[in-house]
């Protein structure tokens, strides 16, 4: 069964995280520099397979576009052109940065590896991708 992937996409880095082979379990894959995004999709897509690609779209509080909801805009547009075999969606990802930083503190790390920016990415993206998978179990249901 293919995988889905999932993005946290940020100017400087997007954290990215996707499914096991079952599309069970959803853990953080990594994070790469924006700049590198596309050629590290490429290049995961080649070894791997993946059926969806969910990118975590912002939204204030009373769900309107945010600043950064432009830039989300271009990427899913230039995703959907790259990638034309796989179905690119998107998810309100409201709060999963606060989520995701309550999650690295509760898990007992140290305070040092707690304040790695890349950790709080990738945590995020592994919060989008179990938010849409609760939204397609719910969907089946």
């Amino acid at each position: 069964m293919p995988r889905i992937l999932s993005i946290d996409y940020g100017t400087k880095r997007v954290g990215i995280a996707v499914t096991d082979e079952l599309q069970i379990i959803a853990s953080g894959l990594t994070t790469v520099h924006s700049s590198e995004l596309i050629p590290f999709l490429k290049d995961y897509t080649q070894k791997e397979e993946v059926e969806t690609i969910v990118v975590g779209e912002p939204k204030d509080l009373k769900n309107q576009k945010t600043d950064s909801s432009y830039e989300i805009e271009k990427l899913v547009k230039h995703l959907k052109r790259t990638f034309k075999g796989i179905k690119i969606v998107t998810i309100d990802e409201r709060f999963t940065s606060k989520l995701a930083t309550m999650a690295i503190f509760d898990s007992g790390l140290k305070k040092k590896d707690r304040r790695k920016k890349e950790l709080v990415d990738e945590v995020s993206a592994t919060i989008i991708l179990q938010s849409y998978m609760q939204q397609q179990s719910n969907y089946l249901r």
